[in-house]
């Protein structure tokens, strides 16, 4: 099964992801992510055997027991940024400012423990952020940039308790993610 690691965006704030959403439905070439399933991914773990969940599931919490000295956390979601590059989008993302540090803590814990199991470090600096669209050809490129660099969208606050094993599945219509289960701070 497919399986990565995240933070949930509550859906109190989906309405303004899907707002900033709009403001690139004219830009040809993209496809847009289901706001009500924005996360930020602490770790994409990749197709893992069923038998190696139990594992994981102890190696997360106790990441989140032994790494980290904080508990909840506020986290401010806005910005928008894009990867790889201005001159080569791949995908369009809204940012975390404040508990921006909080969710690299949360990375590193996690990375650092998942190794241990044979799980790849990543091989980029880890940017929190939501991914809220994908290029799929550069037709509306120069509307993205232009809409990157020019709005500042503030999505909201939203309050850190947990962290989840996330389970992906990819459908025609899109991936659907399920809780496989969560580890509060």
């Amino acid at each position: 099964m497919r399986l990565f690691v995240s933070i949930d965006l509550p859906n109190s704030l989906a309405e303004s992801v899907a707002g900033v959403q709009d403001r690139f439905r004219d830009a040809d070439g993209l496809t847009f992510t289901d706001p009500q399933q924005a996360h930020v991914t602490l770790k994409f773990l990749g197709d893992v055997d069923e038998d190696r969940i139990p594992a994981i599931e102890n190696t997360l919490e106790s990441a989140v027991e032994s790494d980290i000295d904080f508990g909840p956390f506020d986290a401010t979601v806005g910005g928008l940024g894009v990867f790889p590059s201005l001159d080569y989008i791949s995908v369009v993302w809204v940012g975390v400012d404040d508990g921006a540090e909080e969710m690299r803590l949360l990375h590193n814990a996690v990375e650092s423990r998942v190794y241990d199991l044979g799980f790849e470090p990543e091989d980029n600096d880890f940017v929190p952020h939501m991914t809220i669209a994908r290029m799929q050809h550069a037709g509306g490129k120069k509307l993205v940039q232009d809409t990157v660099r020019e709005l500042k969208p503030e999505i909201g606050e939203m309050e850190v308790e947990a962290i989840r094993l996330t389970k992906s599945e990819l459908t025609d219509e899109g991936p659907e993610y399920s809780t496989v289960a969560a580890f509060r701070l």
